[in-house]
């Protein structure tokens, strides 16, 4: 059925035969996008039309418009209708009256309605105190009745929006950016607001704005394809989830991309990133032009005057150099009149480490004959130009913004034909906040601020900007990415000897925060195969500055205090190896002075002996003050470590607690179930076993745990050491205690998490066998997992903890009761029952 068809069949049946074809339009699987927007805004149309004219018989000084999105004629599926009563001023009863004769009919279909009733006058009064209503009243579309008095206030609408363009403009930058600041990036977001956020459709509305003030104009290029991409998606969210939102869902994702015909749900994003990014880049383009417009307008006239005159009428830009071929003109960075960039072709590198080193834009208009005209570099590429693109990684945060004008007219790729490959392509997890391209670029700007402390600045912003290139491929990122790190650093010009060095740095990327985290480091064992792997001293440095650049760029729960001081013992460690310094000894050292006074207090008194304290950089001399029956002294309460009480002082990194107790069954989940119910974070756990003085029989089990407490402040010692007497005892029931804490708090519906995942890590310590759990972070998880490894009859000789936003990442060293690893059988039959006991 044509559209006009559809119309003529609603004019005829009324609301119920506007409802029939809407749904019948709706469900017709041929017609999607444009074609079914502007086909249900034509019914639509020509249902109120019938509405109008059975209601009134009046046809001059009153009209009915449609403004906004209805008015653009982009109406999705369960989009309101925004819709004008505009009347000359006659008598307000008989006004009120057709009003409520054309609105309840579309409430009675339960449309959503946003309406009007206003004479011209009022239309502009209005819009002149409200942006909002004056960006709609420019869509203004005539539906029904006087069209003399619509086309009337459209004009005057128009006229009164590009006189007051000087004003009105300002204004409506300043909202776009307040709703970004609020709604965040569209082009990176998992869950990203269609219409409100950064590079959605308000702001591809707002460059029509512009455009239509006659002030500035957004590029054109793309524009349109990407406003038309992000309607689509909208119309498909819509049908999946029967409700009028713009929040794509992770839940919703893959119904609206089998919609669209897409492959699957990244495919979706990367196509909603692209046109974001598309309408994003118009939006900074077409604002710095507004400015540079406002800016030149408040000139004062003879000043401007004087210097048009020395030119002959023309106006005089201040032109300086910046580098060969490129100036400073109007607060960005142009091409020289002498530029010949079909005979330059390391131009587009050096205009844009030039733009990032002064901290100015790259002008589009360079940009895009740089694009055009520009010749390919040779390969491999000319010294020139691979220091100009370190210079331009090394920039800092500049950066960012030419790397995207650059991507806007498709240099990037031109330049590396690998990045198309990571080019909009989501990081599902929520630790990451960037597309794979854009933290790639995020870490060059975190790894520039480094440079001073390696010996090769350069490896390290390459291997930035290199470190995941291999997303776009199955498999191992790391593998792939380092079989494409040699290729490119071959192909821009660096020899084989550093070309290694950063094929190592891309494989390795992720080697020293793991294995920090999630390994034991007084194992030798841990360290040689670190050193092995990295193989120099040099390279360790790289590779250290270019793991903090990789987690700062990542996201806040990517990097701690923590971690990086984790990291940096590591790294010294290693460093020792890498000199050919003697290591200690594969046994367990022998415990402190203060661990011996502890276990042989917890001996004596036949309980558990808790000590706190606050891990900064102690003294070295420092010692906590012991909890136990006979030392009614308790520590006060410690502040969170996110909250130190001194703002001068060093951070803390956690707080650490010590626990002797005599050794016996259950002691690992009674303590991480009584921390889960005091809701403390535990970032670390060591076990050990300590003997007691020569002439004493038995063993008590020794603790030292990093914890940090969720909320607030840490609970009194005294408090944790009564719950972890009854805990011990068997009095305190802590799995029925989390339970009823969390039936108290559910936790929110969201996508389902994969399942737990437990491995045995081969040839990870002599020491012990090493098991790996990945889980879906969840209160009383170290419990649960406690539990289940008490029932598998394995000694934990410590675990290593770490948590990714949701994600937890946990290894723990297990041996036999005699203290030997676990053999290859037993040990994946562990895994097996610790991964069975996480599912239940």
């Amino acid at each position: 059925m044509t559209s006009t068809g559809v119309t003529d069949e609603a004019e005829d049946s009324g609301p119920g035969g506007y409802a029939a074809a809407r749904l019948r339009l709706l469900t017709e699987g041929a017609r999607s996008g444009p074609p079914r927007r502007r086909a249900l805004a034509e019914l639509t149309d020509g249902w109120l039309a019938g509405l109008f004219g059975a209601a009134t018989e009046e046809h001059t000084g009153i009209s009915l418009v449609a403004v906004g999105g209805y008015g653009r004629g982009e109406l999705s599926p369960r989009s309101d209708l925004d819709l004008l009563l505009l009347h000359d001023g006659r008598d307000d009863k008989a006004v009120a009256a057709l009003a409520d004769r054309l609105w309840y009919p579309v409430w009675d279909l339960g449309i959503d309605l946003d309406h009007s009733v206003r004479t011209p006058q009022q239309a502009r009064k209005t819009a002149g105190q409200d942006l909002k209503v004056h960006l709609g009243l420019l869509d203004a579309r005539h539906l029904a009745g006087d069209l003399g008095l619509t086309a009337s206030l459209r004009t005057a609408v128009l006229a009164d929006w590009r006189n007051q363009a000087p004003k009105r403009l300002p204004e409506l930058r300043d909202l776009c950016a307040e709703r970004a600041e609020r709604q965040g990036e569209l082009q990176f977001l998992l869950e990203p607001d269609l219409k409100e956020a950064r590079g959605g459709l308000r702001d591809a509305t707002a460059l029509r704005a512009v455009a239509a003030s006659w002030l500035a104009d957004a590029p054109r290029e793309g524009l349109a394809e990407a406003r038309r991409r992000l309607l689509d998606v909208r119309d498909a969210l819509h049908l999946a989830t029967g409700r009028a939102t713009d929040r794509l869902a992770l839940q919703e994702q893959d119904q609206v991309a089998a919609e669209l015909g897409l492959l699957d749900a990244d495919a979706l994003l990367r196509q909603v990133y692209e046109a974001a990014r598309v309408i994003s880049y118009a939006g900074d383009v077409t604002w710095r032009e507004v400015g540079r417009v406002l800016r030149s307008r408040s000139v004062r006239p003879r000043l401007r005057a004087m210097m048009n005159g020395r030119n002959g009428g023309k106006p005089v830009a201040e032109r300086s150099p910046l580098a060969e071929g490129v100036v400073k003109q109007d607060g960005e960075a142009v091409l020289a009149r002498t530029a010949r960039p079909e005979r330059d072709p390391v131009l587009p590198l050096r205009a844009a480490a030039a733009a990032a080193q002064a901290g100015l834009p790259l002008s589009r208009h360079a940009v895009r004959r740089l694009a055009a005209t520009a010749r390919p570099l040779p390969t491999p590429w000319p010294a020139e130009a691979r220091e100009q693109l370190v210079t331009l990684l090394g920039s800092g945060r500049p950066t960012v913004q030419v790397w995207e004008a650059l991507e806007a007219e498709g240099l990037v790729t031109r330049l590396l034909p690998d990045w198309e490959r990571v080019r909009c392509r989501p990081q599902r997890n929520a630790v990451h906040l960037w597309t794979v391209d854009r933290h790639l670029i995020e870490t060059a700007v975190r790894a520039a601020g480094f440079t001073r402390r390696v010996h090769r600045p350069d490896l390290l912003l390459i291997a930035a900007l290199l470190h995941d290139i291999g997303k776009g491929w199955p498999g191992d990122h790391s593998v792939a990415g380092e079989t494409i790190a040699r290729d490119v650093a071959a192909r821009i010009g660096f020899d084989g000897a550093d070309t290694a060095v950063l094929a190592t740095l891309v494989r390795h990327h992720l080697l020293l925060v793991e294995t920090a985290t999630r390994r034991d480091l007084d194992d030798p064992a841990t360290v040689r195969a670190v050193a092995q792997a990295v193989g120099t001293e040099h390279t360790l440095e790289l590779l250290h500055a270019l793991t903090e650049a990789d987690a700062l760029a990542t996201g806040p729960a990517a990097w701690s205090s923590w971690r990086g001081s984790l990291v940096a013992d590591l790294v010294k460690r290693v460093s020792g190896v890498l000199a050919g310094e003697p290591q200690p000894e594969a046994e367990t050292a022998a415990p402190t002075a203060e661990q011996e006074r502890l276990a042989v207090e917890a001996f004596r008194t036949g309980g558990p002996v808790l000590a706190l304290r606050a891990q900064t950089e102690p003294p070295a001399d420092s010692a906590p003050a012991p909890s136990s029956p006979s030392s009614p002294s308790f520590p006060s309460p410690l502040s969170s470590p996110s909250s130190p009480s001194s703002a001068d002082g060093p951070e803390p990194l956690g707080v650490e607690l010590l626990i002797a107790v005599p050794d016996q069954a259950g002691v690992l989940p009674a303590v991480a179930g009584v921390l889960a119910m005091h809701r403390l974070t535990v970032r670390t756990a060591e076990l050990r076993s300590v003997p007691l003085p020569d002439g004493v029989e038995g063993s008590v089990l020794l603790l030292d745990w990093r914890v940090a407490a969720q909320y607030g402040s840490l609970p009194q010692a005294a408090r944790l050491r009564a719950d972890l007497v009854r805990a011990l005892d068997g009095t305190l029931d802590i799995a029925a205690r989390l339970a009823e804490r969390d039936a108290a708090h559910p936790r929110r519906r969201g996508v389902e998490p994969p399942p737990p995942r437990v491995t045995v890590a081969p040839a990870a310590s002599r020491l012990a066998t090493v098991i790996e759990v990945r889980a879906q972070d969840a209160p009383g998880l170290l419990f649960r997992l406690g539990r289940a490894l008490e029932a598998a009859g394995v000694r934990v000789r410590s675990a290593h903890v770490s948590t990714l936003g949701a994600n937890a990442v946990d290894a723990f060293y297990v041996t036999r009761g005699e203290g030997t690893p676990l053999p290859g059988d037993e040990a994946a039959s562990v895994a097996r029952g610790l991964e069975e006991s996480l599912r239940t």
